[in-house]
């Protein structure tokens, strides 16, 4: 449940603050008549990836044996390599989003307003579809990760009605880069799980490597609740082998690093090229 809300929240966010961008730039040029393409495109993306996601549950609904394991392996890798791109893509692009968003409205014709929202929200959605099926093999059950969404889901869409009301001035800076780690170690339990489910796929029972590197049969990090949580949104496993356990953190932690290294440099890097003005109008 933890899990999936945060998915959602996180790209159901980014949808909205998309929106919200787009909504507030045609009230501010005077072209306010022309938000209906940007309901029409954003309505007809909400039905594409309902649709989708529903195609994908029910073709992998029911799998069991050897097409389970690939599967669900391969689904946590992609959906790890994807959530991976979508973080850095989003520190590198969340300056000039709304400038690029602007010019884009500046070049289009109205009725390609349509399209630049129905791109926009279909990307995000069908991203939050990977990630929820992903979710769904880490939690005991199907319907929290359900709950878990429509609540992130919610909740996005009042930060993005926030978000336009207050003409876009609010800053979200400290927000994505806490949602962007937590995330991280949301992917690297789908790290882990992909080995894991690969592992069992070949059938590699042998060695150190695929022996647990503890075990935990009772209490509250063996099962229940907060095992639920801990496992969906951070990929705990009460025994899980050394390789998942290897995989988990050779992925968490240089990926970490790089991204608080670069969520840093570019405040740095308005300094240097500060300092570098007042150097040349002083000379």
């Amino acid at each position: 449940m933890a899990a999936s809300f945060l998915i959602t929240l996180r790209e159901g966010l980014e949808a909205s603050l998309i929106l919200a961008i787009l909504l507030t730039y045609l009230k501010k040029t005077n072209r306010w008549a022309d938000a209906r393409y940007v309901w029409n495109g954003t309505a007809a993306a909400i039905g594409v990836c309902l649709v989708a996601g529903i195609a994908i549950f029910l073709v992998l609904d029911g799998m069991k044996g050897k097409l389970e394991y690939a599967v669900e392996g391969f689904i946590a890798l992609f959906a790890m390599a994807v959530l991976t791109h979508m973080i850095f893509w989003m520190r590198a692009h969340a300056r000039s989003l709304g400038q690029e968003l602007r010019d884009r409205v500046d070049r289009s014709a109205s009725s390609a307003l349509a399209i630049i929202a129905f791109a926009a929200v279909a990307r995000e959605g069908l991203e939050t579809v990977l990630f929820l099926l992903s979710a769904k093999t880490e939690t005991a059950s199907g319907s929290q990760v359900v709950v878990g969404g429509i609540l992130g889901l919610v909740l996005s869409v009042v930060l993005g009605v926030a978000v336009y009301r207050s003409g876009n001035r609010l800053n979200l800076k400290t927000f994505f880069n806490v949602t962007a780690v937590l995330l991280l170690l949301f992917a690297a339990g789908l790290a882990g799980k992909a080995v894991h489910e690969l592992r069992e796929l070949i059938g590699w029972e042998d060695g150190w490597l695929v022996q647990p590197m503890w075990t935990i049969e009772s209490g509250i990090w063996s099962s229940g609740t907060f095992y639920d949580f801990m496992r969906g949104l951070f990929g705990w496993h009460s025994s899980p082998e050394n390789i998942r356990v290897i995989t988990y953190f050779a992925y968490l932690v240089p990926v970490v690093a790089l991204y608080l290294r670069g969520a840093s440099s570019p405040a740095a890097g308005t300094k240097a090229k500060e300092k570098s003005r007042e150097s040349a109008q002083v000379a």
